[in-house]
């Protein structure tokens, strides 16, 4: 698979030490590489229908220059997402702390919902297509029973903060 780069249409220095703005290849080649074989956990922000925040983790992966999790329908996260799509996905990657802030939507066709599945198997979890959604042997505890929805973040923002050199902090705007 080919990893394509979006660019950010515009980027802002957050720093207030001096420090450079960040490149965004920096956290997008992170993610790039690490998922989904380095143990990293995501936390997905979802709205409840009284505008109260719900955060969770959850498995995620990048898969071609797009970040892509699951959520059992019965979930909250889920319920959220069928409401309203805005979310944000925070991860700590090696040298960066990232906040990805857009559209979460669910993935059904065939193709893709495969494609995702065995980038997911590569990492150890043994996920296959039923359907239109996912499902494998096991999940985290507290996803429910198989199957699991697929979704795709479609990206708006994102905020990187190093934790190691070189040192910064970078908002990123992409087109979408």
């Amino acid at each position: 698979m080919t990893d394509t780069m979006t660019e950010p249409i515009s980027t802002r220095n957050l720093d207030r030490y001096g420090s450079a703005e960040l490149p965004w290849s920096r956290p997008h080649d992170i993610l790039a590489a690490d998922t989904p074989e380095v143990d990293l956990t995501f936390f997905v922000a979802t709205v409840r229908s009284d505008g109260r925040p719900h955060s969770a983790g959850v498995g995620a992966t990048w898969v071609d220059g797009d970040l892509y999790f699951t959520s059992g329908p019965g979930t909250l996260k889920s319920r959220n997402l069928a409401a309203s799509p805005a979310c944000s996905v925070s991860v700590r990657l090696a040298g960066i702390d990232l906040v990805l802030e857009g559209d979460a939507h669910r993935v059904t066709d065939a193709s893709a919902l495969e494609r995702v599945a065995a980038v997911y198997r590569t990492g150890g979890w043994p996920a296959s297509v039923e359907a239109d959604a996912l499902t494998a042997p096991y999940s985290a505890p507290s996803a429910g029973p198989a199957p699991w929805y697929l979704y795709r973040l479609t990206l708006h923002t994102a905020v990187g903060v190093a934790t190691a050199e070189p040192y910064g902090a970078t908002r990123w705007d992409f087109a979408h």
